[in-house]
């Protein structure tokens, strides 16, 4: 593993962002798995449904049909939230809790990074909205749910309205990434490196370093993936994102072998 990235790790200036994967691992719904629920309340077939649109477009399709996501949130709630998952068995989430992060990105609504940390003891100020940003406390974790979370239906980041608005970066929450993005190197993980949303991340990342008078200080920031990709390792070499690639062929397994190499 890379030195400057445990050296960001050991010294606290390593700010973690964590993607859907690292939910996967719990074995949650897939996304597949929300839109042919999203077809069956509809009336359609999932499988012809599925080929109208993105994600973004079908979610924006029952949001108008059904004036409002509330009951599909509430489904997916109940889904992703199932008692039968026990996220203190779950080495990844363990490893998430025990690293030295001051701040825990996520792109996922769902709650088990908050409830890995209570299973494993470990304190943090959840941040979902401006109301939030206010009630802190200083040298305490924070877990920042960047793309919304279930508590708030609002927040949620699901049909192409909401992610088109989201595109702006100029919410509380983006001026307060970009704060702490000067500070830190920032590592991904559990992100596809084909996922326009987590291209998009990158790219606003490069462009708030190069609007600041410090670029030239810039930390490196890292990916985690197990799938070798020398496009997307050019690409993001220009952003200034380094990959760091796993020989694992197992994606849980590579992760779980990464993040003990970091943390302990």
């Amino acid at each position: 593993m890379r030195d400057e990235l445990l050296d960001a790790h050991r010294t606290g200036k390593l700010m973690l962002f964590v993607g859907s994967g690292v939910s996967a691992n719990l074995d949650l719904p897939d996304w597949g798995a929300l839109i042919a629920h999203i077809a069956e309340e509809l009336g359609y077939d999932p499988k012809i449904f599925s080929t109208y649109g993105t994600y973004l477009a079908l979610a924006e399709f029952y949001k108008k049909k059904k004036g409002g996501l509330g009951q599909l949130r509430s489904w997916m709630d109940r889904e992703w939230h199932k008692s039968t998952t026990d996220v203190s068995k779950s080495e990844i989430h363990r490893l998430i809790t025990q690293g030295n992060f001051s701040r825990i990105y996520t792109t996922n609504y769902d709650r088990w990074l908050e409830y890995a940390h209570d299973a494993f003891g470990v304190g943090y100020d959840k941040i979902a909205s401006v109301a939030d940003l206010v009630s802190v406390t200083d040298g305490r974790r924070q877990i920042i749910k960047f793309h919304g979370d279930f508590d708030a239906d609002d927040s949620i980041v699901l049909d192409e309205t909401s992610y088109f608005q989201r595109l702006d970066f100029d919410t509380p929450l983006d001026i307060k990434l970009r704060n702490d993005v000067l500070g830190s190197s920032v590592l991904f993980i559990g992100y596809s490196l084909t996922d326009v949303n987590i291209r998009l991340l990158f790219y606003r990342l490069t462009e708030m370093w190069g609007r600041s008078p410090l670029a030239s200080a810039r930390p490196k920031s890292y990916v985690f993936t197990n799938r070798p990709n020398p496009v997307a390792q050019e690409v993001l070499s220009h952003w200034g994102i380094e990959m760091v690639v796993s020989e694992e062929d197992d994606p849980k397994k590579a992760l779980t072998d990464f993040l003990q190499d970091l943390v302990t």
